[in-house]
């Protein structure tokens, strides 16, 4: 009898943390394919206000390394201006920004992106200043809606 208890309070453990909030990386899955989606994604940077800096294609690196790497790109984005508030807040967030998100394909065709959750820098960081608290809690909105505008049809 003591085991099924500690079974059960075992799964109401493990359900409870399935949840997406607090989590590092988030992940939107695409309806369009891999150029589609990085398409999209760059004709709405300007609208949040955001420029585009670079693209980096891993598979075509991995390619010209004699290597195969299914299709793997990172967009990195962002704006200077708040770029710079969260840096007077703690020069180390430098380490995460500009921002990146990334496409991927795998095998089966499915296109997702990922980018790290800002939420995550407020521990990494140590931030702590409600002011540039907000500008994260901002900044998490303005990436989930840019991966969810990329990824619809």
């Amino acid at each position: 009898m003591k085991q099924f208890l500690l079974l059960g309070c075992m799964a109401l453990i493990l359900l409870g943390c399935d949840t997406k909030k607090g989590a590092f990386l988030n992940t939107v899955e695409s309806q369009n394919d891999l150029t589609a989606s990085i398409n999209k994604f760059v004709s709405a940077l300007s609208s949040q206000g955001l420029s585009y800096f670079e693209t980096i294609d891993h598979s075509k690196n991995a390619q010209n390394a004699g290597m195969i790497l299914k299709p793997e790109t990172v967009i990195v984005f962002g704006d200077p201006k708040t770029g710079t508030l969260l840096m007077q807040c703690n020069p180390s967030i430098g380490l995460d920004l500009p921002l990146r998100m990334l496409f991927t394909t795998d095998y089966t065709g499915k296109t997702t992106l990922t980018f790290t959750n800002p939420e995550y820098w407020s521990l990494k960081h140590n931030i702590k200043d409600d002011k540039c608290l907000d500008i994260i809690a901002k900044m998490k909105i303005t990436m989930q809606t840019l991966a969810q505008e990329a990824a619809k049809k």
